[in-house]
C-alpha cells in the first residue's frame, strides 16, 4: 500500500470513529442524581453509566441548586433529606425552569405523606431506601421512554445507526434489510443492553409465549443477525444465553 493510501484509510478510520463517538454522545440521555451519602450517589451513578445514561451526581443541595436551570438534563433523582434543605425545595427550582423534565424522590422515609408532597409538587416516582439500583434504573428507563418516546429514536449501536419508530438500520449510509423478528430481536437487546438474557427469555419476548415451536429458532435467528451485523457485539454465555455489550 502506498503511503499516502495508508495516511488516507488511517485518516477515514479516526473520521468515523469521532463520528460514532460525537453521535452517541448527542444521542445520550442526561441524568441529575443528588444524593448526600456519597457511597450511594457513586452506586447509583455506576449503573445509570453502565445503562448508557450521562451522569451528573451532587451532594449537597448547594451543589445541585446551581444545576437546575441546565436545560440539558433529561431527569433528575432527588433525596428528599438533604441537611437542613430538602428534594422538596429542590424540584420547585427545577419546575420554575422546566416544568416537564421528570424527577424522581427516593427517600429512607417510606411515608405515605412524604409520597403525596412529591406527587403534588410534581414528581413522577418515588423509591424508597434501601432499594435495588437495578430497580432504580428499570424506573428512569421507563420514565426516560414514556417522557421522550415522540423525539427521534435513532440510536447508534456498534457504527450501526437504529431508527425505532422506521424499523430501519444503517451501516456508513447503506440500509440492512432485517426480517420483523430479526428486527425485534435486535431492539430486545439494544433496549436491554448489559442484560443477559436466558433463550427462553426471548422467546417468550420475541415470539410471545403462546410460540409452540423449537427454541432453536432464537439461535436460528441470531446467527441471521450476526452475519448481516457482524460488527454487533452480542456475546454468547455458554450455557446460558446471549447479552449485547
Amino acid at each position: 500500500m502506498r503511503l499516502s493510501s495508508f495516511f488516507f484509510v488511517e485518516a477515514k478510520k479516526v473520521v468515523s470513529k469521532h463520528a460514532k463517538m460525537t453521535m452517541e454522545k448527542l444521542m445520550k440521555k442526561v441524568i441529575g442524581i443528588v444524593e448526600d451519602e456519597k457511597d450511594l450517589n457513586e452506586l447509583v451513578k455506576r449503573y445509570l453509566e453502565k445503562e448508557g445514561y450521562e451522569v451528573r451526581s451532587y451532594l449537597t443541595f448547594d451543589e445541585a441548586s446551581i444545576h437546575t436551570s441546565d436545560d440539558d438534563i433529561h431527569l433528575w433523582v432527588l433525596d428528599i433529606m438533604l441537611g437542613n434543605k430538602s428534594g422538596f425545595d429542590l424540584i420547585e427550582q427545577i419546575r420554575s425552569y422546566a416544568p416537564d423534565v421528570p424527577v424522581i424522590f427516593m427517600s429512607a422515609r417510606d411515608k405515605e405523606f412524604d409520597r403525596i408532597i412529591g406527587l403534588e409538587k410534581g414528581s413522577d416516582d418515588y423509591i424508597t431506601k434501601p432499594f435495588s439500583p437495578k430497580e432504580l434504573v428499570l424506573r428512569v428507563n421507563n420514565i426516560i421512554r414514556r417522557t421522550y418516546r415522540d423525539e427521534n429514536q435513532k440510536v447508534s449501536v456498534d457504527g450501526y445507526e437504529i431508527d425505532e419508530a422506521q424499523r430501519t438500520v444503517y451501516e456508513n449510509g447503506v440500509q440492512i434489510d432485517l426480517t420483523t423478528k430479526e428486527f425485534d430481536l435486535l431492539m430486545m437487546f439494544v433496549n436491554n443492553r448489559g442484560t443477559a438474557f436466558p433463550r427462553e427469555q426471548i422467546l417468550t419476548r420475541v415470539w410471545d409465549e403462546h410460540y409452540y415451536g423449537s427454541d432453536r429458532v432464537v439461535d436460528d435467528t441470531l446467527r441471521r443477525l450476526r452475519k448481516k451485523m457482524p460488527n454487533l457485539s452480542i456475546h454468547t454465555i455458554y450455557g446460558f444465553g446471549y447479552r449485547l455489550s
